[in-house]
């Protein structure tokens, strides 16, 4: 994933970003295609078509933002900043399933949130366009994070991903027309790139959390912002400042908690 954010922004000096997801999106489709070679048609078979169209329409406002993000701001501060996700997906499974959250996971959504604060310190910073686009695409994707999980009690991983681009892919062709310019074949090659990065990377972390526990997953989400530091210094000499890595740890800390105390509450049901 780190890789693809990368790729965005080195294409991104010459295609505008709504293209750029646009062809994500499309060659996103080849990681898949093992899949279907091996099941057929079998990973199109859906019981929950309208709720699928609905995750892929808020996904793509959350990919356009996160693009335009990416394209305008340094990549450590909008990967810091979109690892708020989990916390905003806690917090709205409150008000939309009326889930309990106790003081303990009140108290990490408390920290994770003053972490991003740290990030972008309003008030002695303005706050930049491409912060505001990745708090945003944060939010939608919490969205699309509790829509996921409930998606994951009747579809497999495998459907879920390809209708994610089935769905946003024609969707996303309309804005990526206003700003149309064809790609260079190299252009073409890192697009292409892109779509396998990110197509690679989606269905590595949702087998991820098929077939392991939450709170050992997510953990490993923060190495996404030691990669990504890494990439940005050599590629476009960018260093996260402390702030990003002190509100980036806070994050962190939050989001893992969370799902630590989420898994350790869910076992504690399960024995009881």
């Amino acid at each position: 994933m780190s890789l693809m954010h990368a790729s965005i922004r080195h294409v991104s000096a010459a295609l505008h970003p709504f293209e750029i997801a646009f062809f994500r999106l499309v060659f996103g489709l080849l990681p898949l295609l093992p899949w279907f070679i091996k099941l057929g048609w079998t990973p199109l078979r859906t019981k929950r078509p309208g709720m699928i169209i609905f995750r892929g329409v808020l996904n793509l406002a959350c990919m356009l933002a996160f693009f335009t993000a990416l394209s305008i701001t340094p990549l450590a501060e909008v990967t810091v900043l979109v690892f708020t996700a989990p916390i905003f997906a806690t917090v709205l499974a409150v008000f939309v399933f009326g889930e309990k959250v106790g003081m303990l996971r009140w108290g990490a959504i408390g920290f994770g949130f003053l972490g991003a604060v740290v990030v972008i310190r309003p008030g002695f910073e303005a706050i930049t366009l491409g912060a505001g686009l990745a708090l945003f695409a944060a939010l939608v994707w919490g969205v699309c994070l509790i829509i996921i999980k409930s998606l994951g009690k009747t579809e497999s991983s495998l459907t879920i991903t390809v209708y994610m681009s089935l769905v946003m892919a024609p969707l996303s062709l309309v804005p990526a027309l206003f700003f149309w310019q064809t790609p260079t074949m190299e252009q073409l090659l890192w697009l292409a790139a892109i779509g396998v990065f990110g197509g690679i990377g989606q269905m590595a972390m949702a087998e991820a959390l098929r077939v392991g526990e939450t709170q050992v997953v997510m953990p490993m989400e923060f190495a996404r912002l030691i990669w990504i530091s890494i990439i940005a210094y050599l590629a476009f000499g960018e260093v996260p400042g402390v702030y990003t890595w002190t509100g980036g740890a806070m994050i962190f800390a939050a989001t893992a908690f969370i799902a630590w105390r989420e898994q350790a509450l869910r076992t504690k049901a399960e024995a009881g």
